[in-house]
């Protein structure tokens, strides 16, 4: 992987993957040298890198001195790429080119909801340098149990038609998914087995999140194989735990992991 330096204009870095992916990325530095585990935030589908969690976490880490990246997978804000070309697999080592290119040492890993999915794929893929794992809203394998379900034969003959459908949603504009991601998506099924996680993992879920149940994050915290693993669940939390007392949640468990409470 080929790491660029900070471009002064826009404050993000590039790292090249090797098929030629550019991935823009942020690094706050300020833990570098104290012996703590630095953080990477994974966001959800189509979120970016200037989403509220991730912003609120950078500055919350540098208070705390710890060092703190937070990036876009491909086709997502700076990074290459289409959204409706994306695949699981290849967000997964998109994560991982920023983990090696970008990071040193042990590092926590935080995702929100589809986040947590590549952030479990990226801790299988360095286990050696993941300190904790923090889930937000998780939503491993969500192609697979919210989005094939509430596909209807019409939907799905547009998705043989044109390789891509759009659906609702209530953050913006209609979002794209690729008939490649829900196909590539079945590769890297999580909840089918037991996960062999060994590191402290924290969940957090809201109960009113009206598009991943908070079930899902059940059937994680039952499936991971750590003994270290705690569920919040928040009653009236919704899908993006942005608020306030949200992000006080959030942050807490990155204290407790990092040991920088």
């Amino acid at each position: 992987m080929i790491a660029s330096p900070v471009d002064p204009a826009s404050g993000f870095s590039i790292v090249t993957r090797p098929d030629g992916a550019t991935i823009g990325y942020r690094r706050t530095s300020c833990g570098d040298g104290l012996g703590r585990p630095g953080v990477v935030f994974l966001g959800g589908y189509a979120s970016d890198m200037g989403g509220t969690k991730a912003t609120a976490l950078e500055r919350h880490c540098r208070l705390r001195g710890l060092a703190f990246v937070r990036f876009d997978y491909s086709g997502h804000g700076v990074s290459s790429g289409r959204l409706a070309d994306g695949t699981i697999g290849g967000w997964r080592d998109d994560a991982l080119a920023v983990l090696d290119a970008a990071t040193t040492g042990p590092q926590i890993l935080v995702g929100s909801s589809m986040g947590a999915w590549i952030m479990l794929l990226a801790a299988a893929g360095r286990p050696d340098r993941i300190a904790g794992l923090v889930g937000v809203a998780a939503a491993p394998d969500f192609t697979e149990d919210l989005i094939r379900p509430a596909l209807d034969e019409a939907t799905l003959a547009v998705l043989r038609r044109d390789g891509v459908i759009h659906r609702p949603s209530a953050y913006g504009p209609p979002l794209a998914f690729g008939a490649r991601l829900l196909d590539e998506a079945r590769r890297h099924l999580v909840l089918r087995a037991d996960i062999a996680i060994t590191v402290p993992v924290r969940l957090i879920h809201g109960m009113a999140d009206p598009h991943v149940p908070w079930s899902t994050s059940l059937r994680l915290a039952e499936r991971i194989a750590t003994a270290d693993v705690t569920l919040t669940l928040i009653k009236d939390g919704d899908h993006r735990l942005a608020r306030p007392a949200d992000l006080a949640r959030l942050t807490a468990a990155v204290d407790e992991l990092s040991g920088a409470g």
